[in-house]
């Protein structure tokens, strides 16, 4: 989602802002198939005696859709995608963007605008074809020219060059900061999905990593099995894995006690202890890269007013409610970046984390009551969607505001009908909302889609204004220092202005038997199978 010479593109809505929240960048890079040749630290073999009887069962919260990475945009689908498709690039064991397909960093010249990348030599797709500089313009430039869901996550491109028969040329409109996460972009041939699009995306996805796509009915298992012609090391030692969507949390969980499933991904808060007590299992699991939040109406009605929104920080105690409803399965987040995005780039996070209030209701009273834009008897608009946390953070602001003198109600959507009102700017629509996002690792994926004119009534309901020339200078800066002074100083002002007050994150958590081994959860592609660093295997059930 990016501009276009200083002036920026409208911003497509997300089609899905379900299970953790939104997928801030559609087709998050996976990590599966890095092909470093450093020896496996944490997995089995490397690839020589894999038992081919090895089969891993995952229960996922949610079917997967489709596998076409140019179209692609939940996250169901891409924890598939991601084990059948490799790009350029790809991410180490935590954020680090590091080589996949190519040698190594790229070329960055004229001030940020132009990026050349080297291929290796040996990446090929897993109908035999390699992988060409013409797969790769081709993998980059459909997505806008066929205007799907994930074109604006790559129309900074101005142009796709072949230099040779192993280098590409990428030009930029402008000098976009976080354009290294774009470069791990999945690669599809050319020729395979040119002869039938939707056979690509449903029945016969086709491309370089280590897993091959095997079966799918929508609703029922996703199947992948070994590539053993994988060009790349290591070799995974599972010989197949297959995906199956179960979506009541205490079902996954006992699908685990049978032994119906391997591995089970999202342990709710009040199942984590029963998961971790269990004898013949235990629970994998990293922050991810998300963000959920408390968000005003700052368009319109009593929150237009940053004291009103003051006073509601007053109403209520957030880490409370966080330790009440979302720890051990996620933790407190104090601003829009994750942690690991905040510490990587030496945010000030102990600042900001001295912005919020703590709970004083006498505060909040005295606000609302000498405030001309609170009614007297002020119903707050408080909507969310269909999730019990963020159900729970609204219905703890409006037992707030009640104990101020007013009320709150709270309005639990489904997502059709959440996504037509949190973007309208109505106050009778909302007077507040609770949502969540996930991106790519860099401050732009979550300030971006927040916090500019460019978001407003898209992926931002709360059309607040403060901030946003220095969010789009900063991504369109090359210049890392200058990014950083930018988010730094816009992150503070909004977050005093209480545009929105930052919640919590989520674990990608995962329950799995003590018979596998080597399965690891992942920041950014929720988990990895088989990498330079890990190679997961199963034992005899």
């Amino acid at each position: 989602m990016a501009n276009s010479e200083r002036t920026p593109d409208k911003i497509k809505r997300r089609r899905l802002l379900q299970g953790f929240g939104a997928i801030g960048i559609a087709s998050l890079a996976g990590c599966s198939g890095s092909n470093n040749k450093n020896n496996n630290k944490n997995g089995s073999n490397q690839g020589g005696q894999q038992s081919q009887s090895s089969k891993l069962t995952l229960a996922q919260v949610k079917s997967p859709l489709e596998f076409d990475p140019i179209v692609l945009n939940d996250v169901p689908s891409t924890q598939v995608a991601d084990r059948v498709f490799e790009g350029l690039y790809t991410y180490d064991s935590g954020i680090n963007v590091v080589p996949q397909m190519a040698t190594g960093k790229p070329e960055v010249k004229n001030n940020g605008k132009t990026y050349i990348v080297k291929l290796k030599q040996g990446p090929k797709f897993q109908n035999g074809d390699p992988v060409t500089p013409e797969d790769v313009k081709y993998s980059f430039e459909a997505p806008v020219k066929e205007e799907t869901e994930n074109a604006a996550e790559l129309n900074m491109i101005d142009s796709i060059t072949k230099v040779d028969d192993r280098t590409v040329k990428f030009d930029l409109k402008y000098p976009y900061g976080p354009f290294m996460n774009s470069l791990t972009w999945s690669i599809v041939p050319k020729k395979v999905r040119e002869k039938d699009k939707k056979k690509f995306n449903k029945k016969k996805p086709v491309g370089s990593g280590p897993f091959k796509f095997d079966s799918w009915q929508e609703g029922k298992f996703a199947r992948i099995k070994r590539w053993d012609g994988y060009w790349g090391d290591p070799k995974p030692n599972l010989a197949e894995v297959e995906y199956k969507p179960i979506e009541e949390p205490t079902t996954r969980l006992t699908s685990l006690q049978t032994g119906e499933s391997d591995v089970i991904e999202e342990i709710p808060p009040k199942l984590w202890q029963q998961v971790k007590s269990m004898g013949d299992a235990s629970i994998e699991s990293v922050i991810g890269m998300g963000y959920f939040y408390l968000a005003f109406n700052c368009k319109a009605g009593p929150t237009a007013d940053p004291k009103v929104r003051e006073a509601i920080d007053y109403c209520f105690d957030m880490d409370q409610a966080i330790s009440n409803f979302v720890e051990p399965s996620g933790v407190r987040q104090y601003s829009p970046l994750p942690k690991q995005i905040a510490e990587k780039w030496g945010m000030p996070l102990n600042k900001w984390k001295q912005i919020p209030h703590d709970k004083n209701i006498d505060k909040a009273k005295t606000i609302l009551d000498d405030s001309d834009s609170v009614p007297d008897n002020w119903n707050a608009n408080i909507i969310v969607p269909p999730d019990d946390k963020r159900e729970q953070l609204g219905v703890t602001v409006a037992n707030g505001l009640k104990e101020a003198g007013y009320n709150g109600n709270v309005q639990r959507l489904d997502w059709g009908a959440f996504l037509n009102k949190y973007v309208s700017g109505k106050p009778s629509d909302y007077n507040m909302y609770t949502l969540g996002w996930s991106g790519t690792p860099d401050p732009d994926a979550f300030t971006y889609y927040f916090f500019t004119k460019e978001a407003h009534g898209t992926t931002d309901g709360t059309f607040y204004n403060g901030v946003s020339e220095q969010i789009v200078n900063a991504r369109q800066s090359a210049d890392r220092a200058e990014r950083k002074k930018l988010y730094t100083n816009a992150i503070t002002q909004l977050l005093e202005d209480r545009a929105h007050i930052p919640a919590y994150n989520m674990k990608n958590s995962y329950g799995m038997k003590k018979e596998v081994k080597g399965f690891k959860a992942h920041p950014v592609s929720s988990f990895v199978l088989s990498t330079d660093y890990t190679n997961a295997s199963i034992g005899s059930k």
